[in-house]
């Protein structure tokens, strides 16, 4: 075998002459400020690139009134090498659009823009001018302008109210940035047909239908009767979705008898997805109960069920418990593995194994992996369900079976998942081809 592929099997790169791998200036920012605080300071991660990639700098200014929002992404890139380079996207008057990019390869952290003050300097800057007869909304936000406006005279020159929301995806970031104000001219075009800004895609609507706004929020509550009484399920913030997104709220109940845990997600759906509101069970009792509810609606801050009822009022009444022979640990944890170490509860009758697993959760600004423990009647908690609202579920169990007497104890269980890890680690090492 020849060194070149010998040493890739070993996990070492191999730089050929003349190629060298980068160290850039790593981060993402996006803020909305007072103009008054401007310039802005920064202090960036790094980041070792893959050989030939460049760094990059973009940033990106908004300027409306007495705000300003920043876009900022610091990374690296395959792009060609660009000079510094400062666009001017919409000089006002009322709003104004400025960017800067940069790619360079000459060497490490050679993405050095650390504050705003070159780009800033560079900007035309509000034109003084005496107020018009136009009065306008005025509001930046990527919460959406429900309560954010005030009203103001636009000045000379302006000729319409402006409202609309620009979008900014791709080198970690994604936002949409709701904006109101005064405008010179009648089209919606505030980037002048800019589709692309350094690694970003960006995008502008002015279509109502196309800048929602809905609550947005998450919820992890753990507690011993969840699953009967209705706890508060509100939030504080709100969101501006994108052009074509709807609004989303999901919520997940696991009850194992002693303890239950309630997660939940308010918040913007990506597109595609149509009105529905759907309540399922997913595991029922006797032992483990898990259950969901889930809505996307396309009304402004339509996902705005105020308690878990909305889940809970779906379920069928709990049926008397019969205790039957076996014994199992109990558990659920929502922010990670049950311990070796749980309470033993007597499960119900018709039960007939010990669970012991997780669920992993993501999506909807959740990245979680719940324990679960309990007494079961079936292998799958979720019923190999997928997708729960805007939550993607994955289960990872173990059932034990009873031994003969009923009792599955902890040593029973803890020699399962060290059998599990041994097995895992004879995969990882390759030995293993059916992994």
């Amino acid at each position: 075998m020849s060194p070149a592929p010998l040493l890739a099997l070993l996990g070492v790169i191999l730089m050929l002459p003349g190629e060298q791998a980068l160290v850039c200036h790593l981060g993402t920012l996006e803020e909305v400020w007072n103009a008054s605080q401007l310039p802005v300071q920064w202090t960036p991660k790094q980041i070792t690139c893959d050989s030939g990639q460049g760094c990059q700098d973009t940033l990106v200014l908004t300027e409306n009134g007495p705000l300003v929002s920043l876009v900022l992404t610091k990374g690296c890139t395959e792009a060609r090498d660009q000079e510094p380079r400062v666009t001017q996207h919409q000089t006002g008057p009322g709003i104004s659009v400025v960017s800067y990019t940069h790619v360079c390869r000459q060497g490490d952290f050679c993405n050095d823009l650390n504050d705003t003050a070159p780009v800033w300097a560079q900007r035309p800057g509000p034109t003084p001018a005496a107020p018009g007869n136009l009065r306008c909304p005025v509001c930046l936000s990527t919460e959406g302008c429900l309560g954010n406006v005030v009203e103001e005279s636009c000045p000379s020159g302006s000729t319409q109210c402006y409202n609309g929301v620009l979008g900014f995806r791709g080198g970690g970031i994604s936002t949409n940035l709701r904006v109101q104000g005064c405008m010179f001219q009648s089209a919606c075009n505030l980037l002048n047909g800019t589709r692309e800004i350094g690694p970003m895609n960006v995008s502008e609507s002015c279509d109502p239908k196309d800048f929602l706004n809905c609550h947005r929020g998450t919820k992890i509550q753990t507690s011993s009767d969840l699953a009967q009484k209705p706890v508060e399920w509100s939030t504080s913030g709100v969101q501006a979705c994108g052009s074509g997104q709807v609004c989303q709220e999901t919520l997940l109940l696991i009850d194992v008898g002693s303890r239950s845990t309630l997660v939940g997600s308010k918040g913007c759906s990506e597109a595609g997805a149509q009105d529905s509101q759907v309540t399922s069970i997913h595991s029922r009792p006797p032992g483990v109960l898990v259950a969901s509810y889930a809505r996307f609606c396309s009304s402004n801050l339509c996902n705005a069920a105020s308690s878990s009822s909305v889940l809970l009022n779906s379920l069928p009444p709990p049926a008397a418990s019969v205790p039957g022979n076996l014994q199992c640990p109990a558990c659920v944890q929502p922010l990670g593995t049950c311990s070796q170490n749980s309470p033993m509860v007597t499960c119900p009758k018709g039960t007939t194994h010990c669970y012991d697993g997780s669920i992993d959760v993501r999506g909807g600004g959740l990245t979680t992996t719940m324990g679960v423990q309990g007494c079961v009647s079936s292998s799958s908690l979720l019923n190999h369900t997928k997708t729960i609202g805007i939550f993607s579920m994955h289960e990872n169990n173990v059932e034990v079976p009873s031994p003969p007497d009923g009792v599955a104890s902890a040593p029973a269980l803890a020699w399962v998942v060290v059998l599990g890890l041994s097995l895992a680690l004879w995969c990882g090492g390759g030995f293993c081809l059916s992994c």
